[in-house]
């Protein structure tokens, strides 16, 4: 039996392999990434009741924050960073991916593969903005 971080790491070659060009598109383009982002929070709505996909799905909820702050201007992303971070969003939201997303919690296990794999890979880069982020809300609080 492969480990789950292997078979992560094989969700994420192959997405990478399918994906990565439209993602590179997608991420230069500011009304793609937008349109990208409101497809990214109408599926995590559809599945917030859903308390198993609900953790699982919380990179996505960075992810989306990452661009948003990135696309205001307020932090700054590589453009190797931002395309990982479309890559993954890019791969949540399509429903017929790897494994089609129709198919019970198995038809995510290949999304949330991906998100993992991407976390992991920009774990670095999460830290920093997260750790931004918390400064920015600190900020805003002693206004």
């Amino acid at each position: 039996m492969i480990p789950f971080k292997e078979k992560s790491v094989n969700f994420y070659e192959k997405a990478k392999q399918l994906y990565l060009e439209k993602a590179k598109v997608i991420a230069g383009e500011d009304s793609k990434l937008k349109e990208l982002l409101e497809k990214a929070s109408s599926r995590v709505k559809s599945l917030r009741d859903n308390r198993k996909l609900n953790k699982a799905i919380e990179p996505i909820k960075i992810f989306k924050r990452m661009i948003s702050a990135h696309r205001s201007g307020s932090y700054k992303l590589s453009s190797k960073t931002l395309g990982l971070l479309v890559l993954g969003i890019l791969y949540f939201v399509i429903p017929m991916d790897i494994i089609p997303d129709f198919m019970p919690f198995l038809g995510f296990t290949d999304d949330i593969s991906v998100l993992i794999a991407i976390f992991n890979l920009l774990k670095n880069e999460v830290e920093d903005f997260l750790s931004w982020e918390k400064s920015q809300i600190k900020t805003s609080e002693n206004k």
